[in-house]
């Protein structure tokens, strides 16, 4: 395949209704030339009908990307086959499926972080903490000398989180070693425990907690949403609903669509008791974010919202919003 054919020259005909697949990758490992490949990155994505985001950066690689079946083999083959001039070959990777493409177009981004810490010490190819399977994370869970630390923004830890997990109450993963300062020292707990939606925060963060001086770190292998696939409810210590980033919001123990909606204002998840608040105004606001936005981003919200409705009465998608997932199954 000609990954340096021009953009939009290769139709790779569409899946079937109901067979779009959802593929979340990410694996840290020394990336030097991200820079220099960012564009047969895109090209090749392009050229096999890929949709969603790809983050690359020295540390590594991250994203969501959606296509046919045959897409998401090639993209996975191409990621590890060492055409980039590295091996992306111990990828984490989970799947889901839609009856719709959730994604409006294919961007491959250059940062500093895959995902943000603002730590540059910290450096999970180098030291990350203990991995444990599920069955092992209930036994963490339930031992009174561990601490477990749920990793996550303060609004996911609403909608759901472990039995006993702290909330740190942080607004983004950058707040997150201001957090460990203010509240830990090594030695206060005989072992640290933390857990994240997919597993990436948790590498970022145990790398941090070493870097520290803290011990015995672990974090729950593949995350929140690999334990709900590996765990039987009977045994399950989840309460509640997780978050995800997409347009399903969050999911339940058996990973089918929950049931909360998102604020298209802040993106923050929100119950039926919140849009029957006054705060709430489709699109725009909700009770969480109504005095964090301003006259005129309300009004472009209150815009763009008007398009979306058109474009619904008119029975087609509309730019500026993707079309709810239907979940069959997270891999």
């Amino acid at each position: 395949m000609n990954v340096n054919s021009n953009e939009g020259s290769f139709d790779p005909g569409l899946p079937e209704a109901g067979t779009w697949t959802i593929l979340a990758l990410y694996q840290f490992k020394s990336f030097p030339n991200y820079k220099d490949v960012r564009v047969t990155l895109q090209r090749f994505c392009n050229s096999i009908g890929l949709k969603g985001t790809l983050l690359i950066a020295l540390e590594g690689i991250n994203g969501t990307v959606a296509g046919s079946e045959k897409a998401i083999s090639d993209i996975k083959e191409f990621l590890s086959s060492g055409d980039l001039g590295v091996a992306f070959d111990a990828m984490s990777l989970k799947e889901s499926f839609s009856d719709v493409q959730p994604f409006l177009r294919m961007k491959v981004k250059l940062k500093e972080e895959i995902v943000t810490l603002g730590v540059p010490e910290v450096d999970p190819n180098k030291s990350v903490g203990r991995y444990a399977n599920s069955e092992e994370w209930n036994e963490l869970v339930k031992d009174p000398e561990t601490l477990v630390i749920d990793t996550r923004n303060d609004y996911e830890y609403q909608v759901g989180t472990f039995d006993g997990a702290v909330n740190p109450n942080t607004k983004s993963f950058r707040e997150f070693p201001a957090y460990v300062e203010s509240n830990y020292k090594p030695g206060d707990y005989k072992r640290v425990a933390m857990f994240c939606t997919g597993g990436i925060r948790c590498e970022k963060a145990t790398s941090y907690m070493l870097l520290k001086g803290f011990k015995e770190v672990y974090h729950l292998e593949g995350g929140i949403l690999k334990y709900l696939e590996d765990t039987p409810a009977e045994e399950s210590l989840w309460q509640g609903e997780c978050f995800v980033f997409d347009d399903r919001v969050t999911v339940t123990q058996d990973l089918s669509p929950g049931s909360y909606d998102m604020c298209h204002g802040c993106r923050r998840p929100i119950t039926e008791s919140d849009k029957a608040h006054e705060d709430y105004v489709k699109g725009v606001s909700c009770p969480y974010c109504v005095n964090e936005k301003n006259s005129e981003q309300k009004k472009r919200y209150a815009e763009r919202q008007k398009q979306m409705d058109l474009s619904a009465a008119r029975n087609c998608a509309h730019l500026g919003v993707n079309q709810r997932t239907k979940s069959a199954k997270s891999g």
